[in-house]
């Protein structure tokens, strides 16, 4: 069935995700709200003149709302219940969720069938997939909304089932996980195992420079989600505060 185009779109978060989110809509002519805790911060991430709200009310008149906050099931469930006792009923809301129950979440939005997961990825301008997932009782017309905006959005949206991680996580984080279990047996340094992986399998990143660009945190969340082990060099890099480039050290040291 055809697609309502999205007018405006109300984003719920402006971490890397929520920003780059919001950045590509605008870029694609999609008048973009975005609600954060704190707009001053939220400015300065957004790097755009977009406007900025800390009232979950200003979201009513979006055509889809997008929640975009922690990968952390307890934080979304409370946020999702709190815009769905704010938007209008027929609102339809999305998440990006990268790991956790698109089902669980539907159940927390209070509206199951105008729900349904919008994975987009880092950096969001570049990248061109979106992984769909939906509950069993979204509808078809909020099914086609979200493969709607994935078109405006100039995305390629590939719908997946709800199982952890999707496709690319589940595939691409024991993987990455790996790549760490290799540096502690052999004693090899990072750049090493990374060139390997660049000039021998044609991978635009290694596998270590990309847990540093997701963030060492989000990678440990998205394999405990997906029942992948977390080798320990990750769990002390996270003690020690090194998450990556977020924090300027990781596997890697940043300017």
């Amino acid at each position: 069935m055809a697609a309502q185009q999205v007018q405006k779109l109300g984003i719920v978060g402006s971490g890397t995700i929520g920003a780059g989110l919001a950045r590509a809509a605008a870029d694609a002519g999609i008048e973009v709200l975005v609600w954060a805790r704190s707009p001053e911060r939220a400015r300065e991430r957004l790097k755009r003149d977009l406007p900025v709200t800390s009232e979950l009310a200003d979201l009513a008149g979006c055509d889809l709302v997008v929640e975009s906050v922690a990968e952390e099931l307890a934080v979304k469930r409370e946020l999702l219940g709190r815009l769905d006792a704010t938007l209008p009923g027929d609102t339809p809301i999305a998440s990006t969720t990268s790991s956790l129950s698109v089902a669980e979440l539907a159940t927390a939005s209070g509206r199951p069938e105008r729900f349904g997961a919008l994975h987009v990825f880092n950096p969001v301008e570049k990248m061109k997939l979106v992984e769909l997932a939906f509950p069993a009782e979204a509808s078809e017309e909020t099914r086609a909304l979200l493969k709607g905006v994935c078109d405006q959005l100039g995305k390629v949206a590939v719908e997946v089932p709800d199982v952890p991680g999707f496709v690319v996580n589940r595939l691409l984080f024991p993987y990455l996980f790996d790549a760490v279990r290799l540096l502690e047996e052999t004693g090899l340094d990072p750049k090493s195992i990374d060139t390997c992986m660049k000039l021998g399998a044609g991978h635009p990143m290694g596998p270590l420079a990309l847990l540093d660009f997701v963030g060492l945190d989000v990678s440990a969340a998205i394999g405990e989600s997906i029942g992948v082990e977390i080798p320990q060099r990750v769990r002390d890099l996270i003690a020690q505060g090194r998450l990556g480039r977020k924090t300027k050290a990781g596997f890697y040291e940043y300017e």
